[in-house]
């Protein structure tokens, strides 16, 4: 994925406190997650991208309970920073003994859900470029695979390294290995979208998939930040890269569809494009009517209203720079997976002393006066913020104040 993926950056324990993601559920004695139930592939297909650890990372949980979603795809693995063939979670926390990604995905699973974890993404050095051989790749996402129980995974394949021959070599290598030794994983392959589908090096990355007999379960292109301007010209893209699935794998249009995705940027994208909600819907539509095996976006930690809603006409990582609901363009996602967000999602309004005893308030949050006010297991907590700041804003935020039970 692009650029705003890494805009903020903390210490990992620090934001997912402030997420609400710590401490919610007890990891194993390594750390590592218990092995989750797996969820149809739809919904690892459904699955919207979170960054776990940067651009202010929104509570997963909350994020079911106001919505329905069940699946996220965690972002983004990558090569050590100071050069090595191991897992690092951005560069720079080792997989092999992380726990503040496990907290995470313990939370989501024990409330019914589960993770894709995605490798690569547009910035940082790629195992595919460090490891030197498609084994060597291979053997290090499967430690990601067996540390976190995986039943998904995502390639996102995009610069520099695919550009890089020998990268690809790898990574495709690697992920033909990964699907043959870890039966019924699901495999996406994400790429740059351009107006014609997908350009020189998505064809040659396409090319080295057919070479090596590797087929994923879709090949997904983003169509933004390549001059698109609204849904009909990402609808157009995507029945352009189903021509070119067909002329490179030799299938029919049903088969090019079922192995294709789609994989958006809610909001306004890096180069300035806008996509709300009705381009969502309607690529949705899109996706759903020609029987496409993927719909995802970047990125939960966009998915709220910045403060003015438009950003001043700046693009962020963390909200989206359109008028919005909270989680609007996760609920999307949702209806893809076949599933029907609820009607009644938790209230926007904090509720009056001694009102909130309803399951209705569990993991919630209001803004209302200065102070945000977080509904969580029927406890509520309140939060004051500095000079009329807001979330999304650059105001100092003050400490939480434990309110008790309602």
């Amino acid at each position: 994925m692009r650029r705003l993926r890494a805009l903020l950056s903390g210490t990992a324990t620090a934001a997912l406190a402030a997420a609400g993601l710590v401490g919610l559920t007890t990891a194993q004695a390594d750390g590592a997650p218990a092995a989750a139930d797996q969820l149809s592939n739809r919904w690892y297909a459904a699955a919207p991208y979170l960054m776990p650890l940067d651009n202010d990372p929104p509570s997963a949980t909350a994020i079911m309970d106001a919505t329905g979603l069940k699946a996220f795809q965690l972002a983004f693995v990558l090569a050590p920073n100071g050069g090595g063939c191991t897992p690092t979670w951005d560069g720079t926390a080792p997989v092999s003994n992380d726990t503040a990604v496990g907290s995470v995905i313990n939370a989501i699973r024990a409330k019914g859900g589960d993770v894709s974890i995605s490798i690569g993404g547009y910035n940082g050095t790629k195992l595919g470029q460090a490891c030197g051989t498609p084994e060597a790749t291979a053997a290090a996402y499967q430690q990601v695979i067996t540390k976190y129980g995986l039943h998904a995974i995502d390639f996102d394949l995009e610069e520099p390294e695919y550009e890089n021959t020998a990268a690809i070599h790898n990574e495709i290598g690697a992920a033909k290995i990964l699907q043959g030794s870890n039966p019924g994983l699901y495999v996406s392959v994400t790429t740059a979208g351009t107006a014609a589908g997908t350009g020189w090096f998505g064809q040659q990355m396409l090319n080295e998939a057919k070479a090596q007999g590797f087929t994923p379960n879709n090949f997904s292109i983003m169509p933004f930040d390549g001059g698109f301007n609204g849904a009909s010209s990402q609808t157009a893209a995507l029945t352009a890269f189903n021509g070119i699935l067909r002329s490179t794998f030799g299938w029919s249009e049903a088969t090019a569809y079922a192995h294709e995705g789609f994989s958006g940027m809610n909001g306004r994208s890096d180069a300035g494009e806008m996509f709300p909600q009705d381009a969502f819907r309607t690529v949705l539509d899109y996706a759903t009517s020609h029987g496409m095996d993927r719909f995802t976006f970047w990125s939960l930690n966009r998915d709220r209203q910045c403060n003015p809603p438009d950003n001043g006409g700046r693009t962020s990582g963390t909200c989206s720079s359109v008028p919005q609901g909270a989680w609007d363009f996760a609920k999307y996602s949702v209806e893809f997976a076949g599933a029907t967000p609820p009607d009644n999602p938790p209230p926007t309004d904090p509720p009056g002393s001694g009102t909130c005893t309803a399951a209705a308030w569990d993991s919630t949050k209001a803004y209302t006066g200065g102070q945000e006010v977080s509904y969580q297991g029927h406890d509520w907590k309140a939060k004051w913020w500095s000079q009329g700041e807001v979330p999304g804003s650059t105001g100092e935020w003050g400490a939480w104040q434990d309110e008790g039970p309602c």
